[in-house]
C-alpha cells in the first residue's frame, strides 16, 4: 500500500495545536427518494492534539453521527452536506477529509483515525479468532509489518489494556467476556498507532465493575501513546472523569462547549444544567432527581428558534423567534443560549441572578 502523503490543502482558520477542525459541518440523512433531513446542523468543532473530549446528549441529538462523520463512516442514508473537516497530518501538512478517496481513505481510517464501537460482538468477527482479526486488520491498511511484527505489537497492546495475549489471541470472541471483548476493541483500534481515536459509548450494556475497569484502561492507555480521544456517550460521570473538555449536544448542533470543570460546576446552558440535575449522587442524601420534561425533537420538525425552547423552562419569546449563535462566555466556553449569562447550576425558574 503506498506511503504517500494524504492530499493536502489549504490551512484556512485551522488553530496550530488542533488535529481535527470542522467548519460549519452539515450531515442530513434520506428519508425518501430526493428528500433529506438535516441532522448536524453547522457545526463548528476543533479536536486539540492529545485532549479527550467527551460529546454528550439524549439518545438522537447527532452525537455518533458527528463522530461517524469525521471519520466518513456515515450509513448510505447519510451525507455530508455542507462544510469542511481538515485533518492535520503527523508530518504538519493539511489533509481535507471530505477529499480522500479509496486508498487514500482507507489509510485515513486506521492509520490516521480509528473507532471502537460499542457493541463488541457486533464489531469482532465471530468466525474469526483475535489473533487472526489483528493480522487481517494490518493486511487491509498497511502491508509493512511482518507477521512477527504483528503478532508483537498485538501482544504489546493485550497487555496494555490489562489482558494476557496468550489466553485472548488464540480465543473466539464468544469464549471472552463483555469487559474483554471490549478491550480487545480498544487494542485494535490502536494497532497502526492512529493519532485520533473516536470511542461509541463505550461502557454501554457493561456491569459497573467492567465499566471502571475500562475507563481505568483508557485513561492508562491514553497517558502512554498521547493520541486525541473523542468518546460518545450519555453517561455523564464518565465524561467527569476521563474529559479535557465536553461539548454537550441538543438538535443536531453544540449547545455548549467547555472544559470539564466549567460543564460540570459552572454550566450556562439550560438543556446542560438539566443533563446534571438529572443525575443522582453516588454519596450522601439522594435528593429529588429532576427530569428535563418532553422529549427530543424530530430532526423532520425541528421547533423553530432555539430548538431546545420547548422543553426549556426559562424560554421567553426571543427563544422561540431566533436560534442563538454560540456566544463566547469565557476562555474556552461557548453557549448557544440567549440568556447564558443568567443561567447557573442554582437558577430556579424565576430567577434573575
Amino acid at each position: 500500500m503506498s506511503t504517500a502523503p494524504l492530499v493536502t490543502t489549504a490551512p484556512g482558520d485551522m488553530p496550530e495545536n488542533s488535529l481535527v477542525s470542522l467548519r460549519d459541518l452539515r450531515v442530513d440523512y434520506r428519508t425518501g427518494k430526493k428528500s433529506y433531513v438535516p441532522v448536524i446542523r453547522g457545526v463548528d468543532l476543533d479536536l486539540y492534539r492529545d485532549e479527550s473530549i467527551a460529546i454528550v446528549g439524549e439518545s438522537g441529538c447527532g452525537k455518533t453521527t458527528l463522530a461517524l462523520a469525521v471519520l466518513r463512516l456515515l450509513p448510505k442514508l447519510g451525507r455530508v452536506s455542507g462544510g469542511t473537516i481538515t485533518y492535520r497530518q503527523r508530518a504538519g501538512g493539511l489533509t481535507d477529509v471530505l477529499a480522500l478517496d479509496g486508498q487514500e481513505l482507507r489509510r485515513f481510517r486506521w492509520t490516521e483515525a480509528s473507532i471502537v464501537y460499542q457493541g463488541s460482538m457486533n464489531a469482532l468477527n465471530p468466525l474469526l479468532k483475535v489473533r487472526r482479526q489483528f493480522h487481517e486488520t494490518v493486511r487491509a491498511h498497511r502491508r509493512n509489518m511482518s507477521a512477527d511484527q504483528v503478532e508483537q505489537r498485538s501482544a504489546d497492546l493485550l497487555r496494555m489494556v490489562q489482558l494476557e495475549p496468550g489466553r485472548v489471541l488464540p480465543s473466539y470472541p464468544h469464549e471472552l467476556s463483555g469487559g474483554m471483548r471490549q478491550r480487545v476493541l480498544i487494542a485494535l483500534g490502536l494497532l497502526l498507532d492512529p493519532q485520533l481515536v473516536v470511542l461509541d459509548e463505550p461502557t454501554t450494556a457493561l456491569d459497573i465493575l467492567t465499566q471502571r475497569a475500562v475507563v481505568e484502561v483508557l485513561r492508562e492507555v491514553k497517558d502512554q501513546m498521547h493520541f486525541t480521544m473523542v468518546f460518545v456517550t450519555h453517561d455523564l460521570p464518565l465524561a467527569a472523569e476521563l474529559a479535557d473538555r465536553v461539548a454537550t449536544m441538543y438538535g443536531g448542533r453544540i449547545v455548549e462547549l467547555s472544559g470539564v470543570n466549567d460543564t460540570f460546576y459552572a454550566p450556562r446552558h439550560p438543556y446542560t444544567i438539566g443533563l446534571i440535575k438529572a443525575v443522582p449522587p453516588v454519596y450522601g442524601d439522594v435528593p429529588e432527581i429532576a427530569s428535563i420534561p418532553g422529549t427530543p425533537p424530530s430532526f423532520g420538525d425541528l421547533p423553530g428558534g432555539c430548538s431546545f425552547h420547548t422543553r426549556c423552562p426559562f424560554a421567553e419569546d426571543i427563544c422561540t423567534d431566533e436560534d442563538p449563535p454560540l456566544f463566547v462566555m469565557g476562555e474556552r466556553h461557548d453557549v448557544a443560549c440567549h440568556f447564558a449569562d443568567q443561567m447557573s447550576l442554582a437558577r430556579t425558574v424565576g430567577d434573575r441572578t
